[in-house]
């Protein structure tokens, strides 16, 4: 490798807003972070799905999934 072409890879702390606090290395150095893998909703179990203007329902409609829409169609068939 050639001489001082490459920058210093240095030890870090990664810091996050729910305190998790994470040692590595980088050439950037100490770093804050939001959200980390400790509070995130997805690696945490606690994701909630957001239906934004009736996606979901939209869905079940299109393709006939779920008991709120089978008794809609039942209902308008009948």
């Amino acid at each position: 490798m050639k001489e001082g072409i490459h920058p210093k890879y240095i030890d870090a702390t990664i810091t996050c807003a729910c305190g998790a606090v994470y040692k590595t290395r980088t050439t950037v150095g100490d770093m804050t972070v939001e959200i980390c893998s400790n509070c995130h909703p997805f690696f945490t179990g606690k994701q909630k799905l957001i239906d934004t203007a009736g996606r979901v329902e939209k869905f079940h409609r299109k393709y006939k999934r779920g008991t709120k829409v089978e008794t809609e169609v039942t209902e308008t068939t009948a």
